[in-house]
């Protein structure tokens, strides 16, 4: 059996309103129907849907059953995914699609949409510092750090200490050379401290 283009948008609706059952349904009635064609007009798929929504149970379920291809799949915009998910603030989501493995992993990071954007650049226009964070802290940026013990074990290398009443100022240039800025303030705010 086949699905039709409405048993399709309203999987999408199911993934967009995280109703899991309806997904479970659509894929214990069409088992051999691959999820990874199922697009709406604008070329969201259903890892859109519900990464935009922040119902991580739903892509909990389908990330095992699509291609890991998937993941990278640019809406007509040139939005993945995680691009939706940087916009709309969700961490856990944001986690979960960066973490799946056979996935790209950190390398969704770096996609760009027609913007110019990645998920990162979405984020910091969002004002959502702690998804850019994130973003920042798992990026690759191995090389550097390999650099930075090198220099060290030389003796060039000079560990200059953080002033803990001042903020950090981060840039960090994409493969692109694309620049992502953000400020990591190194006071920790009331909510981050023990209550007395």
């Amino acid at each position: 059996m086949t699905p039709t283009e409405n048993d399709k948008q309203d999987l999408l609706l199911s993934c967009r309103f995280g109703d899991l059952d309806d997904v479970q349904h659509f894929i214990n009635t069409f088992p051999h129907e691959s999820l990874d064609g199922v697009q709406d007009d604008n070329g969201n798929s259903v890892l859109h849907m519900a990464a935009a929504n922040g119902h991580t149970d739903i892509l909990a379920y389908l990330l095992p059953r699509v291609s890991p291809s998937l993941l990278t799949h640019r809406n007509n915009a040139g939005s993945t995914a995680l691009h939706w998910a940087a916009v709309n603030r969700h961490l856990d989501v944001a986690q979960m699609l960066v973490r799946f493995s056979p996935g790209p992993g950190v390398d969704l990071i770096d996609i760009r949409n027609e913007a110019g954007r990645s998920p990162l650049g979405e984020a910091e226009i969002a004002g959502w510092d702690e998804g850019a964070r994130w973003f920042v802290q798992v990026m690759h940026l191995g090389e550097v750090r390999e650099a930075e013990a090198e220099a060290e074990e030389e003796g060039q290398g000079e560990k200059t200490p953080v002033d803990p009443s001042h903020a950090i100022e981060v840039e960090i240039q994409d493969s692109d050379g694309q620049m992502a800025r953000m400020t990591i303030n190194t006071k920790p705010s009331l909510s981050d401290r023990e209550p007395s």
